[in-house]
């Protein structure tokens, strides 16, 4: 019996029209993008176009630019090399940065005068790549851990309070005798600990920046001893 006699009228394929059931293809989702690491920024900032000055890496890492010059600053002291006093600058710089820490700024402010600070020069950009290499080798260790500390603002109050007591133990040990790359390098690893937003970093950074004072301490303690028993 034909479908016209059961009162069933079947409907006319127009051509191009998918048929009934046939099921339309999903449609894909974009997969969520990851973050971008730092040491990506960094290195995107060095070799890419734009101003590669002081305050042109301030511009280009905003927020984050607090941490990145303390790793920056205090990096050189925190070689394994007497300085000899030669990067008391230096430690001057990050400990005013840490005051405006202390005192809630959200950006970084600095003089004109150092704003135009040159950091393209064949001997910054060597260290700038090296400080990426250990960054790197930071990043495949690290992972977030207590990562909504990092962005309280009595942290950040507490961040810039440790970065002027690492600072300070960097400046005030006696030159040529190499006592200030532990509290410097403490700075450095807490300050790249906040940046990764990994706190077991950020105590590693705490404990170095410790040791390095204590130790200076002792060795003070130790030469006045010394000197007492001369005479």
């Amino acid at each position: 019996m034909r479908d016209a006699a059961a009162g069933v009228r079947r409907p006319r394929h127009t051509p191009g029209m998918a048929e009934p059931d046939e099921q339309a293809a999903p449609t894909a989702q974009p997969e969520p993008s990851e973050p971008q690491k730092l040491s990506d920024e960094l290195e995107a900032w060095l070799t890419g176009e734009g101003d590669k000055t002081l305050g042109g890496l301030v511009a280009a890492f905003e927020e984050k630019s607090f941490a990145v010059l303390f790793v920056l600053l205090l990096g050189v002291p925190a070689l394994p090399l007497p300085t000899g006093g030669a990067t008391h600058v230096f430690e001057i710089i990050a400990a005013l940065l840490a005051l405006e820490l202390v005192a809630g700024r959200r950006m970084v402010w600095l003089p004109a005068r150092w704003q135009r600070l040159e950091l393209a020069g064949a001997r910054q950009q060597k260290f700038i790549a090296s400080l990426i290499k250990l960054i790197r080798r930071l990043e495949r260790l690290s992972r977030p851990r207590l990562a909504f500390l990092f962005h309280h603002r009595l942290f950040k109050a507490v961040f810039g309070l440790l970065v002027i007591g690492g600072t300070a133990g960097a400046f005030f040990a006696p030159p040529f005798t190499g006592l200030d790359t532990l509290p410097a390098l403490g700075v450095v690893i807490l300050s790249l600990g906040v940046l990764l937003e990994d706190f077991l970093v950020v105590a590693a950074g705490i404990l170095i920046g410790i040791g390095g004072v204590a130790l200076e301490i002792v060795a003070g303690a130790a030469a006045l001893h010394g000197v007492k028993s001369i005479f």
